[in-house]
């Protein structure tokens, strides 16, 4: 049995995120305030108060999510926890677990994240894109549904994350009628999400342009624990491979279910979810319902005391 740590994206932030933890761990105001420097705002304030329109703007949620997972893990660290035998992220997460590895400087990734929402927001002006989330649509009739609802736009599936759970992303009018072309086809339920940038779809392709030539000027070392990346559902080991992956990453599908399956193949047995909220870890549960697997969240000091006691009986 072996333990891999993922770490959230874009999506599970909160106003009031870790608020429980920060008052009881020291570390985690220290890592907000060391990203706080880097920004010229006050991140924590931010997260605990916002406004939530705000905290949910696309280049302050992604240092947000960023601060909230190297905080949690640097309690888990504090605390005698093990490191893990892998690591993956979903979209923003695969910064986080950079920073864990080792592979990128916490400041360096912060403003690097940050300089990512600013191009991607700049991408697609506000109004224009969306994200709508479907569910109990197998994906070959989700693909269908927007091919046939494009009509010279762009909508397209951009989040393969649980077996009848995806979501599409692109131009906000083509959006709306994959929603009701999927519904026309078996849908569960077809709803837009609260967010203006079309993330993972072929609009992006010129931010991430953008964010190639800024990965070139970034120091991206070898990280000590290996990642999964959703892009290609393999590790990168080089440089300059985590850079094309994170370039990638910006335009095409996040393939989540794909690379948990890919963990639990390589042995991982125990799956840990680094930061606010239960999103992945829900998620994990659906992709696959093995007896043997252990899907679990820190986000409080108690989901984090009862992870190291669980962790504790596993032969990591």
């Amino acid at each position: 049995m072996s333990l891999a740590f993922v770490f959230p994206g874009q999506g599970s932030q909160s106003v009031g995120m870790l608020s429980e933890l920060g008052a009881a761990e020291p570390v985690v105001r220290q890592t907000f305030d060391e990203a706080s420097e880097v920004l010229g705002y006050d991140l924590w304030a931010l997260c605990q108060h916002g406004p939530e329109s705000e905290l949910g703007s696309t280049e302050r949620t992604q240092p947000a999510m960023l601060a909230a997972g190297v905080a949690t893990w640097r309690v888990w660290l504090d605390k005698g926890g093990a490191r893990p035998r892998a690591m993956a992220g979903h979209s923003l997460g695969e910064y986080s677990a950079l920073v864990c590895s080792d592979a990128l400087d916490f400041r360096t990734a912060i403003d690097l994240v940050r300089f990512r929402g600013q191009v991607m927001q700049q991408a697609v002006p506000v109004g224009q894109g969306a994200m709508a989330a479907v569910l109990g649509l197998d994906d070959a009739e989700l693909d269908a549904a927007c091919r046939e609802s494009a009509q010279d736009e762009v909508v397209e599936p951009v989040n393969f994350n649980a077996p009848g759970q995806v979501v599409i992303a692109g131009h906000a009018t083509a959006v709306s009628r994959a929603i009701d072309a999927a519904k026309r086809r078996g849908a569960k339920r077809a709803v837009l999400l609260p967010v203006s940038v079309p993330s993972h779809s072929s609009l992006m392709v010129g931010a991430a342009q953008q964010l190639a030539a800024r990965l070139r000027e970034v120091d991206v070392r070898l990280p000590n624990v290996p990642s999964v990346y959703t892009v290609d559902v393999t590790t990168h080991s080089s440089p300059d491979g985590i850079r094309q992956a994170l370039t990638q990453q910006l335009y095409k599908p996040v393939r989540w279910a794909d690379t948990v399956r890919a963990m639990i193949a390589s042995g991982c047995t125990v799956f840990v979810e680094c930061g606010p909220g239960k999103v992945l870890t829900s998620l994990n549960r659906r992709i696959e319902r093995k007896p043997e697997l252990r899907m679990l969240a820190l986000d409080d000091s108690a989901s984090i005391a009862a992870a190291l006691a669980t962790c504790g009986e596993v032969a990591l």
